[in-house]
């Protein structure tokens, strides 16, 4: 099996304006700023309801750091997933912003997260945060198919072999009919 990158989308927090005295407010912020994907897994919020069942996490629990429960800096849009497995544990966990994930955490070919060999904070969220579930490869593996889709429209367009263009439209709109299935029920 090979090691592929973790993630390409990295996560950045670009919110400028004063701070709000409630932290679900910054929730469009962090939606942005995070590429509408788990900090922490990278995936996107469609396969977990949207955006109203994505959670924000306090990087430092609020209940021990009271005085970062609205600081921008702190906070992390999260999966309720991963969000409930980290809970108010104040381990030394990896700010998903300020840490190149993919010096710390590969996938497989199959789209499987592991922890690097060597990296003590990756280790110990992978068992707390549950990284091994199947959800996250399955995820994975559904982005790589719309990635290949994308690709293989674009070599379709200039064949002449009706019957090819005919599959693909039918694979592509049966993929994409369960996508706006999934938008609409949001």
């Amino acid at each position: 099996m090979n090691q592929m990158a973790y993630r390409s989308d990295i996560p950045k927090r670009t919110y400028l304006g004063k701070e709000l005295k409630d932290y679900k407010r910054y929730k469009d912020s962090l939606e942005r700023d995070f590429n509408e994907r788990c900090g922490y897994t990278c995936c996107q919020q469609i396969w977990f309801g949207g955006k109203r069942n994505f959670q924000i996490d306090h990087f430092k629990p609020k209940s021990i750091y009271p005085d970062l429960e609205t600081k921008y800096s702190n906070l992390v849009y999260s999966c309720s997933y991963v969000n409930r497995a980290k809970g108010a544990d104040n381990a030394t966990y990896l700010d998903p912003v300020d840490v190149d994930y993919n010096l710390h955490f590969y996938r497989d070919d199959l789209g499987n997260i592991f922890p690097i060999e060597g990296s003590d904070s990756a280790k110990y969220m992978y068992i707390r945060l549950k990284l091994y579930l199947k959800r996250y490869s399955i995820i994975w593996m559904l982005e790589q198919l719309e990635i290949k889709m994308e690709q293989l429209r674009i070599l379709i367009e200039k064949t002449d072999n009706e019957e090819v263009k005919d599959l693909f439209v039918a694979i592509t709109f049966k993929y994409m009919d369960y996508k706006k299935y999934l938008k609409a029920t949001l």
